[in-house]
Protein backbone atom coordinates (compact mmCIF):
# COMPACT_ATOMS: atom_id res chain seq x y z
CA UNK A 1 0.00 0.00 0.00
CA UNK A 2 1.14 3.47 -0.47
CA UNK A 3 1.13 6.23 1.68
CA UNK A 4 0.46 9.73 1.90
CA UNK A 5 4.56 9.78 3.65
CA UNK A 6 5.83 8.79 0.25
CA UNK A 7 4.53 11.80 -1.57
CA UNK A 8 4.83 14.27 1.23
CA UNK A 9 6.19 17.13 -1.05
CA UNK A 10 3.03 17.68 -2.43
CA UNK A 11 1.57 20.71 -1.04
CA UNK A 12 -2.04 19.29 -0.22
CA UNK A 13 -2.91 15.96 0.55
CA UNK A 14 -5.76 16.03 -1.86
CA UNK A 15 -3.88 16.98 -4.28
CA UNK A 16 -1.05 13.93 -3.93
CA UNK A 17 -3.88 11.75 -3.85
CA UNK A 18 -5.20 12.82 -7.26
CA UNK A 19 -1.58 13.05 -8.55
CA UNK A 20 -2.17 8.78 -7.77
CA UNK A 21 -5.80 8.62 -9.53
CA UNK A 22 -4.33 10.86 -12.36
CA UNK A 23 -1.56 8.19 -12.94
CA UNK A 24 -4.11 5.50 -13.03
CA UNK A 25 -6.13 7.69 -15.54
CA UNK A 26 -3.15 8.06 -17.86
CA UNK A 27 -2.59 3.87 -17.64
CA UNK A 28 -6.24 4.16 -18.94
CA UNK A 29 -5.29 6.41 -21.39
CA UNK A 30 -2.37 3.73 -22.81
CA UNK A 31 -5.19 0.71 -23.00
CA UNK A 32 -7.28 2.65 -25.18
CA UNK A 33 -9.86 3.15 -22.45
CA UNK A 34 -11.28 6.42 -21.66
CA UNK A 35 -9.20 8.11 -19.27
CA UNK A 36 -10.60 7.85 -15.81
CA UNK A 37 -8.57 6.45 -12.64
CA UNK A 38 -9.51 6.25 -9.08
CA UNK A 39 -7.97 5.91 -5.43
CA UNK A 40 -9.68 4.81 -2.37
CA UNK A 41 -8.03 6.00 0.79
CA UNK A 42 -8.60 5.12 4.30
CA UNK A 43 -7.03 5.49 7.30
CA UNK A 44 -3.95 7.57 4.93
CA UNK A 45 -3.20 4.74 3.00
CA UNK A 46 -4.21 3.88 -0.42
CA UNK A 47 -6.58 0.33 0.05
CA UNK A 48 -7.52 0.08 -4.03
CA UNK A 49 -6.28 1.84 -7.05
CA UNK A 50 -8.59 1.03 -10.24
CA UNK A 51 -8.79 2.55 -13.95
CA UNK A 52 -11.49 2.24 -16.36
CA UNK A 53 -11.53 -1.45 -17.92
CA UNK A 54 -14.92 -1.46 -19.85
CA UNK A 55 -12.91 -1.57 -23.55
CA UNK A 56 -10.86 -4.25 -22.37
CA UNK A 57 -13.56 -6.22 -20.52
CA UNK A 58 -16.37 -5.26 -23.14
CA UNK A 59 -18.29 -4.56 -20.68
CA UNK A 60 -19.86 -1.15 -19.67
CA UNK A 61 -19.74 -1.59 -15.73
CA UNK A 62 -16.27 -1.85 -15.56
CA UNK A 63 -15.66 1.63 -14.18
CA UNK A 64 -12.97 2.64 -12.43
CA UNK A 65 -14.87 3.13 -9.33
CA UNK A 66 -16.82 -0.29 -9.84
CA UNK A 67 -13.50 -1.60 -10.38
CA UNK A 68 -12.08 -0.64 -7.35
CA UNK A 69 -14.94 -1.40 -5.41
CA UNK A 70 -15.00 -5.04 -6.37
CA UNK A 71 -11.11 -5.40 -5.21
CA UNK A 72 -12.04 -3.67 -1.56
CA UNK A 73 -14.76 -6.19 -1.16
CA UNK A 74 -13.22 -8.98 -2.39
CA UNK A 75 -10.47 -8.53 0.08
CA UNK A 76 -11.57 -9.98 3.77
CA UNK A 77 -8.25 -7.58 5.13
CA UNK A 78 -10.09 -4.36 3.97
CA UNK A 79 -13.67 -5.78 4.90
CA UNK A 80 -13.44 -8.19 7.63
CA UNK A 81 -17.22 -8.64 8.25
CA UNK A 82 -20.41 -7.59 6.94
CA UNK A 83 -21.47 -4.00 7.73
CA UNK A 84 -24.26 -1.96 6.04
CA UNK A 85 -21.61 0.63 4.88
CA UNK A 86 -18.48 -1.09 4.51
CA UNK A 87 -16.73 2.54 3.11
CA UNK A 88 -18.12 4.63 5.80
CA UNK A 89 -14.38 5.37 6.90
CA UNK A 90 -13.30 5.66 3.03
CA UNK A 91 -12.48 8.60 0.94
CA UNK A 92 -12.02 8.58 -3.09
CA UNK A 93 -10.11 10.43 -5.45
CA UNK A 94 -11.27 9.82 -9.19
CA UNK A 95 -10.38 11.96 -12.03
CA UNK A 96 -13.53 12.51 -13.51
CA UNK A 97 -17.03 13.39 -11.72
CA UNK A 98 -18.50 9.94 -11.05
CA UNK A 99 -21.27 9.16 -13.69
CA UNK A 100 -24.37 8.46 -11.98
CA UNK A 101 -24.33 4.56 -11.92
CA UNK A 102 -20.89 4.84 -9.85
CA UNK A 103 -22.06 7.95 -7.57
CA UNK A 104 -25.33 5.36 -6.94
CA UNK A 105 -23.22 2.71 -6.30
CA UNK A 106 -20.74 4.61 -3.94
CA UNK A 107 -23.67 5.97 -1.77
CA UNK A 108 -25.10 2.32 -1.53
CA UNK A 109 -21.31 1.43 -0.08
CA UNK A 110 -21.42 4.40 2.29
CA UNK A 111 -18.23 6.00 0.94
CA UNK A 112 -17.08 9.01 3.01
CA UNK A 113 -16.01 11.32 0.69
CA UNK A 114 -15.44 12.10 -2.99
CA UNK A 115 -13.07 14.54 -4.21
CA UNK A 116 -13.06 14.60 -8.98
CA UNK A 117 -11.12 16.11 -11.46
CA UNK A 118 -13.54 17.52 -13.61
CA UNK A 119 -17.07 17.20 -14.27
CA UNK A 120 -19.10 15.18 -16.02
CA UNK A 121 -21.59 17.35 -18.28
CA UNK A 122 -23.11 14.20 -20.11
CA UNK A 123 -23.25 11.54 -16.91
CA UNK A 124 -22.10 13.13 -13.99
CA UNK A 125 -24.13 11.76 -10.87
CA UNK A 126 -22.53 14.65 -8.22
CA UNK A 127 -24.33 16.93 -9.69
CA UNK A 128 -23.76 17.92 -12.98
CA UNK A 129 -26.33 16.27 -14.44
CA UNK A 130 -28.06 14.50 -10.91
CA UNK A 131 -27.13 14.70 -7.48
CA UNK A 132 -27.04 10.91 -6.65
CA UNK A 133 -24.18 11.99 -3.87
CA UNK A 134 -26.86 13.82 -1.72
CA UNK A 135 -29.29 15.82 -4.28
CA UNK A 136 -31.60 12.97 -4.38
CA UNK A 137 -33.77 11.66 -0.79
CA UNK A 138 -33.10 7.94 0.30
CA UNK A 139 -34.60 6.47 3.03
CA UNK A 140 -31.89 4.33 3.72
CA UNK A 141 -28.30 5.69 2.01
CA UNK A 142 -26.73 8.38 3.77
CA UNK A 143 -25.28 11.30 1.25
CA UNK A 144 -22.19 12.08 0.97
CA UNK A 145 -19.82 15.28 -0.12
CA UNK A 146 -18.27 15.31 -3.06
CA UNK A 147 -15.97 17.90 -4.18
CA UNK A 148 -14.76 19.05 -7.21
CA UNK A 149 -11.48 20.54 -9.26
CA UNK A 150 -8.45 18.78 -7.99
CA UNK A 151 -6.15 18.62 -11.19
CA UNK A 152 -9.18 19.36 -13.34
CA UNK A 153 -7.15 20.42 -16.18
CA UNK A 154 -4.80 17.48 -16.81
CA UNK A 155 -8.16 15.05 -15.67
CA UNK A 156 -9.85 16.99 -19.16
CA UNK A 157 -6.44 17.17 -21.08
CA UNK A 158 -6.11 13.32 -20.41
CA UNK A 159 -9.69 13.17 -21.90
CA UNK A 160 -9.55 15.39 -24.88
CA UNK A 161 -6.50 13.10 -25.67
CA UNK A 162 -8.83 10.19 -25.81
CA UNK A 163 -11.46 11.48 -27.75
CA UNK A 164 -9.07 13.08 -30.60
CA UNK A 165 -8.29 9.30 -31.32
CA UNK A 166 -10.05 6.42 -33.48
CA UNK A 167 -11.69 4.45 -30.95
CA UNK A 168 -11.48 0.55 -32.47
CA UNK A 169 -13.72 -0.40 -29.45
CA UNK A 170 -16.52 1.61 -30.40
CA UNK A 171 -19.34 0.20 -31.87
CA UNK A 172 -19.48 2.06 -34.57
CA UNK A 173 -15.98 3.78 -34.97
CA UNK A 174 -16.15 6.80 -36.08
CA UNK A 175 -12.84 9.14 -38.37
CA UNK A 176 -11.42 11.32 -36.71
CA UNK A 177 -8.65 12.17 -38.44
CA UNK A 178 -9.91 16.07 -38.89
CA UNK A 179 -10.18 16.33 -35.18
CA UNK A 180 -7.19 18.96 -33.37
CA UNK A 181 -6.51 18.75 -29.63
CA UNK A 182 -7.72 22.11 -27.96
CA UNK A 183 -5.40 22.92 -25.16
CA UNK A 184 -7.14 25.91 -23.80
CA UNK A 185 -9.33 25.17 -21.03
CA UNK A 186 -12.05 27.82 -19.93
Amino acid sequence: MVTIDSVRDAPDEHLAWMHQAMAMAQEALAASEVPVGCVFVRNGQAIAKARNRTNELRNATRHAELEAIDAILADPSLTPKPVPYPLADTTLYVTVEPCIMCASALRQVGIKEVFYGCGNERFGGCGSVLGANGGLEHPKHPAYKASAGYCREEAIMALRRFYVTENTNAPTPRSKANRVLKTEIP
